[in-house]
């Protein structure tokens, strides 16, 4: 039975939970014109749990609910950050959905449904609790690029998302029973012991060959990616600017939980299988990307050969490459809440700027917008000082401390090849005629301004400050 203190330490999910359903009640009795009310309450909502996150944090790891949930510094970050992106979402989709109709209740609940499953993804202390976190997630996913219901393209890009990530939750569960089959426990803690006393019984490798499936998909790693460019590109911009941040943060989570919590003794065999998902990711994203034209799914590949690097800190198995990989998570879901910002900022109805032409002559149009958009790909990039070079340049030092040189070496050739797309990006803005009739300015409303550029200002405030950041990850990662 459960106690208070396992309430407590499930505060914040519990809290979040209960604003989630009252939020839905009051959006049932909102007239249109009140639904800013909606908009404002639920950014509070998060960031009161955000302030119970980190103010609720205990100083040692906890569990509740018999081991199924564990609240450790691991789970704070990932979990303060996620909600952090996720408020972000919420200032800069308002004009969006507005100017779309699809400014309703549903946007806003179903959000923070899936950063509720983002936060018991994180917190998993059992295989169950993996799997429910990670269903509540998906699912909520699922409709979310649905939402625009007239849109084919959002409706083509919802049914591939289901198809293939159902397909993927299988071979997750698959994975997952072959494990219990080989240990008889569905614990991670008791997993990581029988694990290290039962050897590598082939049954346990071929569940965890399953699971290292399962992780790929949800990183968005190649060869698991072929979801990534359509839902990026048919989801509403609204709704891809979330897929492409709070998710990524959990499937670190995720891949941290399963295989340092529950398989950490067979580090050598996963070490390898997640190398070849690195090389994959690293070529097939960024040599795709170079001829793309469509901004969203350039973001898209970029996003897959982002998945690569933070792989190359998962590889080091060790606290210098898990800190490694959890600050390079973070650094991407901060770049790529400004990078889909921006597009948001600069749609209007009827026009998207969804292609890389639609942002030709931004600088003479809208010369801050193109300075934001600039600090966001050099960050992208890798060029120093911004934030995303410290990132790679840390994961890329994990890798070569793994006794990996080959595998940094591939990460540092595909950086550079990286560069030319994300600098294509800036010449079109700074150095291209702008087209006759173009719409680009910037977004009127002055929340978005103001979050926009501490957003993307943040990438070099903190590409120039980033040593308490790293500290706070190798704090949660004991040597």
């Amino acid at each position: 039975m459960p106690n208070i203190n396992d309430i407590l330490i499930m505060l914040p999910e519990l809290y979040l939970v209960v604003a989630a359903c009252l939020l839905l009640l009051l959006d049932a009795f909102m007239k249109p014109e009140q639904r800013h009310w909606l908009h404002w309450l639920s950014v509070g909502a998060l960031l009161m749990a955000i302030y119970l996150v980190v103010a609720g944090q205990p100083a040692q790891p906890v569990v509740a609910f018999g081991g199924m949930f564990v609240r450790d510094g691991v789970s704070e970050i990932l979990k303060a950050f996620a909600l952090l992106s996720t408020a972000l979402v919420f200032v800069y989709a308002k004009p969006y959905l507005i100017d779309r109709k699809l400014f309703v209740g549903e946007f806003y609940t179903l959000m923070i449904f899936a950063v509720i499953g983002v936060m018991l993804l994180v917190s998993a202390g059992s295989l169950v609790t993996v799997y429910l976190g990670l269903e509540l997630l998906t699912l909520s996913s699922y409709a979310l690029v649905a939402l625009n219901r007239d849109s084919q393209l959002s409706s083509e890009a919802a049914i591939k998302y289901f198809v293939l990530g159902a397909l993927a939750s299988g071979m997750l569960l698959y994975g997952m029973s072959m494990v219990y089959g080989a240990t008889a426990t569905l614990d991670l803690a008791n997993l990581h012991t029988a694990a290290a006393h039962t050897g590598a019984p082939k049954l346990l490798l071929f569940g965890l060959i399953f699971m290292i499936v399962g992780i790929g998909f949800k990183l968005g790693a190649a060869p698991f990616h072929m979801w990534i460019p359509d839902v990026y590109q048919g989801s509403p911009t609204a709704v891809t600017i979330f897929i492409g941040s709070a998710p990524k943060l959990a499937a670190f989570g995720m891949a941290y939980r399963l295989l340092e919590s529950g398989l950490g003794d067979l580090s050598h065999h996963w070490q390898q299988m997640l190398a070849v998902l690195a090389v994959l990711s690293l070529a097939i994203g960024n040599l795709v990307a170079i001829v793309q034209t469509n901004l969203k799914r350039l973001l898209a590949y970029s996003t897959i050969s982002h998945m690569g690097y933070l792989l190359l800190g998962l590889v080091n198995a060790g606290p210098e490459g898990y800190a490694s990989a959890l600050f390079y998570a973070i650094s991407y879901a901060l770049m790529s809440t400004a990078a889909f910002g921006v597009i948001l900022a600069l749609a209007r109805a009827g026009f998207e700027c969804e292609e890389i032409d639609d942002l030709k002559g931004l600088n003479q149009r809208s010369p801050w917008m193109a300075f934001l958009m600039m600090l966001v790909m050099f960050s992208l990039a890798g060029v120093p000082p911004m934030f995303g070079f410290f990132a790679k340049l840390l994961v890329l030092q994990a890798a070569i401390h793994a006794g990996m040189m080959w595998l940094a070496i591939v990460g540092a050739v595909f950086a550079i090849i990286g560069l030319y797309y994300y600098l294509r990006v800036v010449k079109v803005m700074y150095f291209d005629k702008p087209v006759e009739g173009s719409e680009l300015k910037m977004q009127a409303d002055p929340s978005v301004r103001v979050v926009l550029s501490l957003n993307a200002i943040s990438l070099l405030v903190l590409g120039l400050s980033w040593g308490p950041l790293l500290g706070w990850c190798k704090s949660v990662f004991p040597g």
